[in-house]
């Protein structure tokens, strides 16, 4: 007979994909008093799946090993995220500045906020932690390089006007971002994947790696269930807070929304980030962290381009100068941070001083 928590993770991804599938389906709702109580429940809904879709990762990554099972769990959420991004895009009027907020959002949160709690609380905890040097400087290089091609290089292009590409470039650029991410992942999963490993992986206590096939087959189709039921449900959330924000004349309403739609996607994997990092597992954690935000550069980038070539929308990706300058604080800091091949409190500390910075500049441009 199952357990109470066992059949709650079976229930709850099954739950927040039917409950999104209704609300998609079900048309506008009207009435606040019915659309309210719905919009917390998808809420609620939302934050407890996270949590079962994070077990059923790390059951996956236990049993199939790293970096395989961080790569799974990046690839999904990535591919999800590029969905809500896109058709909240192409929903309604043209909004050619959301795929930009939301993939600048995501680095910053990423490399500020999510490598700042999992430092400070691995310090915390461990006083020093280790890493693999040889691979966090791969993912920076990877990062940084995607970040200034995408996001700051269209400031200064001429063909167009600025924070624009033409097709041609846009072409050039999205294709190089899809060439350099695949080869960093091969770099990662094959060629050079002890790179990525702190220690061999052996079984843990709880048996995980020795789960049989017929379990790591229903973790991985509840994880996929629960991916698709949580992002569905981020897009509504997500929605309804941008009708608020424009009812309430809030400034920056797409900065607001990209930051919401990269913290709620980036749950799963934040929570298994902070885990990791907890548990002493450093070079996991930043596997975690470090690669959503190569993909999310070099896989969303690409499919909104695609997406804004079919159906002829604009698509504005140079950011302001003060994002530029966070931007290169953030990525400066972590290149200075993971320099020593060892992490302390203070390390943590810093990146979050930065991300504080980043939320006020949001609220108060």
């Amino acid at each position: 007979m199952l357990s109470r928590r066992k059949a709650l993770r079976i229930i709850l991804p099954v739950f927040a994909l039917a409950l999104a599938g209704a609300l998609h389906l079900g048309g506008p709702i009207t009435s606040a008093a019915v659309r309210m109580p719905l919009i917390c429940l998808a809420a609620v809904a939302l934050v407890a799946t996270v949590f079962v879709v994070v077990h059923h990762a790390e059951t996956i990554a236990h049993r199939i090993g790293e970096p395989f099972g961080t790569l799974l769990l990046t690839f999904a959420v990535t591919t999800i995220e590029v969905s809500v991004i896109v058709s909240m895009m192409l929903k309604g009027d043209n909004n050619p500045s959301l795929a930009r907020e939301s993939v600048f959002s995501t680095v910053m949160i990423v490399c500020t906020g999510l490598v700042g709690i999992c430092l400070t609380f691995g310090g915390w905890r461990h006083q020093y932690q280790d890493y693999k040097r040889q691979g966090t400087s791969a993912f920076l290089s990877v990062l940084i390089a995607l970040s200034v091609l995408t996001l700051i290089l269209p400031d200064f292009t001429l063909a167009t006007k600025p924070g624009t590409f033409s097709t041609a470039q846009l072409i050039f650029v999205s294709a190089l971002s899809v060439l350099l991410y695949g080869a960093f992942v091969f770099a990662q999963s094959d060629r050079h994947r002890d790179d990525f490993v702190l220690r061999v992986e052996t079984e843990d206590a709880s048996g995980e790696m020795a789960s049989p096939s017929g379990r790591l087959a229903a973790s991985i189709t509840l994880l996929a269930t629960g991916l698709v039921g949580v992002v569905l449900l981020a897009e509504l959330v997500a929605s309804e807070v941008e009708r608020g924000l424009i009812a309430f004349s809030v400034p920056q309403v797409d900065a607001v929304i990209g930051a919401l739609i990269a913290s709620l996607v980036l749950m799963p994997e934040g929570v298994s980030a902070m885990r990791a990092a907890w548990n002493n597992e450093l070079q996991r954690s930043l596997n975690v962290a470090l690669g959503s935000a190569c993909a999310t550069i070099g896989l969303t980038i690409p499919a909104v381009a695609v997406a804004s070539m079919i159906t002829g929308r604009n698509l504005d990706l140079g950011l302001g100068q003060g994002d530029i300058v966070l931007l290169l604080l953030a990525l400066t800091i972590s290149v200075v941070s993971f320099s020593t091949g060892k992490t302390t409190v203070l390390t943590g500390l810093v990146h979050l001083v930065v991300f504080v910075a980043y939320l006020l500049l949001i609220v108060v441009p």
